[in-house]
């Protein structure tokens, strides 16, 4: 009996921008931010084209509410991407070792800072910190795995 198989791999495209700033600790904090702002951004306008799409309404207040709602989307998340990367970067150096508690540590940090900086009770800073570290956490352990 005759046997086929069928066999393919995605590659995921790989774009790197170097910044250099001259300093190591605001290249990956701007890195990140770009990367992940333009993700952001991104998905706020593929979110919006689809909603125009759908309705066929199109207009051109809406265009600029869709412009409005990329950058602040891309500037909130870049920010937010930027200060992770950033505090992980920085526990890596302080602590002199690459490993996962640098991503646990920079995500806990990450997460109470945008916690206090939204006006939120210590228990909400406390819930986003840990939250921050166990994403951070999960995230760099899928890593190793993949």
């Amino acid at each position: 009996m005759p046997r086929s198989s069928f066999g393919a791999s995605f590659a995921t495209p790989k774009l790197n921008v170097a910044i250099d700033t001259g300093n190591p600790f605001l290249n990956v904090t701007v890195d990140g931010f770009l990367k992940i702002g333009t993700v952001a951004a991104t998905k706020s306008l593929a979110e919006d084209a689809y909603h125009v799409v759908k309705g066929g309404n199109f207009s051109g207040r809406k265009i600029e509410h869709s412009l409005k709602k990329m950058c602040k989307e891309g500037a909130y998340w870049g920010t937010v991407a930027g200060m992770y990367v950033g505090m992980e970067y920085g526990m890596e150096r302080i602590r002199g070792t690459h490993d996962w508690k640098n991503a646990m540590l920079g995500g806990a940090l990450t997460g109470a800072l945008i916690s206090a900086a939204s006006n939120k009770n210590k228990d909400n800073i406390v819930m986003d910190a840990i939250a921050g570290g166990a994403i951070a956490t999960a995230s760099t352990f899928l890593n190793y795995l993949i």
